[in-house]
């Protein structure tokens, strides 16, 4: 293995496969990058992740990765918050969405978060993230689909949404109740099937032609400047994640 990549609902592996060679793995969870890491791969790249339901990727083990010779990359959804926290020590983000993090603009988990199906759907979206609708907003006001007003009445009732509950139609539905011009909401509604905007998917499609390229031009082993502290807890999260390692082969 010398890339594994994790995604999910953001890009599948099948698209994915037509930018970068690379092992593709279900959204990281705890202990995903420790266990991927093992393998020695000469680079990882995060783009979709657990964040709620089950127990979200370790700054630790990003952290181990890279000391241990690996580059890690991120970019589009958990990827583009780890990368944006953990920039300073050397991980690589990559897109629109982990500049917005690194700078500042964004600070909230659920502008990426989704919530999707299992993988037997395929890891299948079931909302819409909030950066790729205040893009598709941002689009909208651009072309004059809506005014300016309207963009921000929209996006004020997207982030009053739970992010489950995200989508487009119920987003119509809240602003249609909340008064704004129905000649506005039909207007967006029928220009949003060709019109919407994919912020991370995008940024995802990015963060692969990057590693492509840079695997291209020949990789050297990751080199970190920071001491790694093998805590307890460390310790702990480590041993944790190679026993699951192990029962999932049996």
């Amino acid at each position: 293995m010398s890339v594994c990549v994790f995604t999910g609902p953001t890009v599948s592996p099948r698209e994915a496969a037509d930018e970068l060679d690379a092992v593709y793995l279900p959204p990281v969870a705890e202990g995903d990058v420790y266990r991927a890491a093992l393998k020695r791969p000469q680079a990882i790249g995060i783009i979709d992740g657990y964040f709620q339901a089950v127990a979200p990727v370790r700054h630790k083990e990003i952290l181990w990765a890279m000391r241990e010779g690996i580059h890690v990359f991120g970019s589009a959804s958990i990827g583009a918050l780890r990368a944006a926290e953990l920039s300073a020590f050397g991980m690589h983000g990559v897109g629109m969405i982990y500049r917005w993090y690194r700078d500042g603009i964004l600070q909230d988990d659920d502008e990426v978060a989704i919530a999707h199906g299992t993988a037997e759907t395929g890891f299948r979206a079931a909302s819409e993230a909030m950066v790729n609708i205040r893009q598709t907003l941002r689009k909208a006001e651009s072309l004059r689909i809506i005014s300016s007003n309207g963009r921000k009445t929209l996006e004020r009732l997207s982030k009053e949404l739970f992010y489950p509950h995200r989508t487009y139609r119920a987003l119509i539905k809240c602003a249609h109740d909340s008064g704004l011009a129905e000649t506005e909401l039909a207007k967006l509604a029928d220009w949003l099937p060709e019109g919407r905007v994919d912020q991370k998917r995008d940024d995802a499609l990015a963060m692969l032609r990057t590693m492509r390229k840079r695997l291209g031009r020949g990789l050297k082993q990751n080199r970190v400047s920071y001491f790694f502290e093998h805590t307890a807890a460390w310790e702990l999260a480590r041993k944790h994640a190679a026993a699951c390692a192990i029962e999932e082969k049996r």
